[in-house]
């Protein structure tokens, strides 16, 4: 019996970008639809996430398994142009030879026999992107990154940045001074216990120091904060039982466990150094991500993030988000913390919104120093969080304590907002998001004036194709 269309499931809106399988193009110039692109944003755009999540008719086992694919959209003079890539991983260009999912990834075991299954897993290079100089990296914090033409983004091949072993993780959070352009970033090894590895790395991120510091367990770490001279790394109560994954019995993220009555590790490490200042606990949370940090004038470290109660509910979330339907809320709560960099004590933690919200973000001149603003998605108002991804953009200002959103409007779905400054006014900066329209069902670029998010954007482009909910990007000045 044929099912009529009122039988047929219904997804959500956004799943229509996340169901089908993305399109590459080439560098095409984009059509203004309203609006004119501001005459001091000149630069480049790059965003990552996962781009194709089916392949022979299965999906992959989570929303972190789809293979990455780059948007690059870039302003000049003449106007915006954009290109987008899948990145070309051996394990991309296996699996696309044989037409099926042939490796296991974060929330995956390999398909096939049992002996299939001690397959490398899949770089997906799929999480974020750092431009440097010469080269764009495509992060993925379980291997080496990937190497693309910053222009092209053609795929140059994997990157140990001059002095990487082959697959020592590179997370997909670094860290760059905006005073001195150099890049800090970490990398989670496991054996008996786990340890983080500390890189710093100069202006074209060529490795030039390496730290290792040894934890309690088999932990999960996916961001850390720069706050002046220090590097914090909050060890969430995540656990990996290494029986199941080492077997492939289960999948990396199916084998992490929360276990609250381990509580919160902070590790306070000196960033000329890479040793371990202090250590000390605090209560037990989950976060994937922070805004910013920086040292007051009476030494305490001011940072903030956006905090969830227990990591089994959202990396479930993020999980439906990989199949278009999400049947749990995850709601994250952005807070903002002081340590005594000395001793590592939490001092206190203040919840900043009451609003669900992730992906904080500052203005890249500012980070490691004191930010008046952090920008992040968050909901619109009156919407179902167990059913709608991210429609509205925000800032919050923590002199005034207000919360500024740009409500994008009814099935429009912003990504990660990306801060770009100004070339000619140190004071005015843009906020780069791309939407996903469902009601049109394509893709576009909007810019909104950073000090007015209320109002409506002041510029939209139109993409040759539909763009799916991404993770990360940046900004690289002209």
């Amino acid at each position: 019996m044929v099912a009529t269309i009122s039988q047929r499931k219904q997804f959500p809106t956004w799943s229509k970008a996340v169901r089908q399988t993305a399109s590459e193009f080439g560098l095409t110039t984009l059509s203004v639809l309203s609006g004119s692109i501001p005459e001091g944003l000149r630069g480049s755009l790059y965003r990552n996430g996962p781009a194709r999540l089916e392949r022979g008719g299965k999906r992959v086992g989570h929303w972190f398994d789809g293979d990455g694919a780059v948007l690059a959209v870039q302003f000049a003079e003449a106007g915006a142009t954009a290109v987008y890539r899948y990145v070309k991983t051996t394990a991309y260009e296996a699996e696309e030879k044989a037409g099926k999912l042939l490796f296991g990834g974060y929330g995956m075991t390999p398909p096939g026999a049992l002996w299939d299954r001690f397959k490398t897993t899949k770089n997906a290079a799929n999480t974020s992107v750092l431009a440097l100089p010469d080269k764009l990296l495509a992060l993925w914090e379980g291997g080496n990154p990937h190497a693309l033409d910053l222009q092209t983004l053609d795929t140059i091949g994997l990157d140990d940045l001059g002095g990487l072993p082959e697959n020592l993780p590179y997370s997909a959070h670094p860290k760059r001074d905006p005073q001195t352009g150099e890049i800090f970033n970490f990398g989670i090894t496991y054996g008996k216990t786990g340890a983080i590895n500390v890189y710093r790395s100069g202006a074209t991120g060529k490795i030039l120091q390496k730290g290792t510091i040894p934890l309690d367990g088999l932990p999960l770490i996916h961001d850390f904060v720069m706050a002046g001279s220090y590097l914090l790394f909050f060890v969430s109560p995540v656990r990996m039982n290494p029986l199941y994954f080492l077997t492939r019995l289960k999948s990396y993220s199916d084998s992490l466990a929360w276990q609250p009555e381990l509580g919160t590790q902070i590790v306070v490490v000196d960033r000329n150094t890479l040793e371990v200042v202090c250590r000390s606990e605090a209560e037990a949370w989950y976060q994937w991500h922070f805004g910013n940090g920086f040292v007051e004038t009476d030494g305490v470290v001011v940072l903030d993030l956006v905090r969830y109660r227990d990591f089994d509910e959202t990396n479930q979330f993020l999980k439906e988000v990989g199949n278009g339907e999400t049947q749990r809320a995850a709601t994250g709560q952005l807070c903002q913390l002081r340590i005594d960099p000395k001793t590592g004590k939490m001092l206190e933690m203040t919840p900043v919104t009451d609003r669900g919200c992730e992906f904080p973000v500052v203005n890249p001149q500012e980070v490691g120093q004191a930010s008046r603003y952090t920008y992040l998605s968050t909901h619109r108002p009156g919407i179902d969080p167990h059913q709608e991804l991210f429609g509205a953009i925000a800032r919050f200002d923590y002199q005034t304590e207000t919360l500024t959103i740009a409500d994008l409007g009814e099935n429009r779905y912003p990504m990660e907002p990306i801060y770009a400054p100004d070339r000619h006014d140190p004071a005015q900066g843009w906020i780069v998001t791309v939407v996903f329209d469902g009601n049109c069902d394509r893709s576009e670029v909007w810019i909104y004036n950073a000090a007015h998010l209320d109002q409506p954007p002041i510029c939209r482009l139109g993409l040759p194709g539909v763009i799916p909910p991404g993770f990360h990007g940046t900004w690289q000045p002209a």
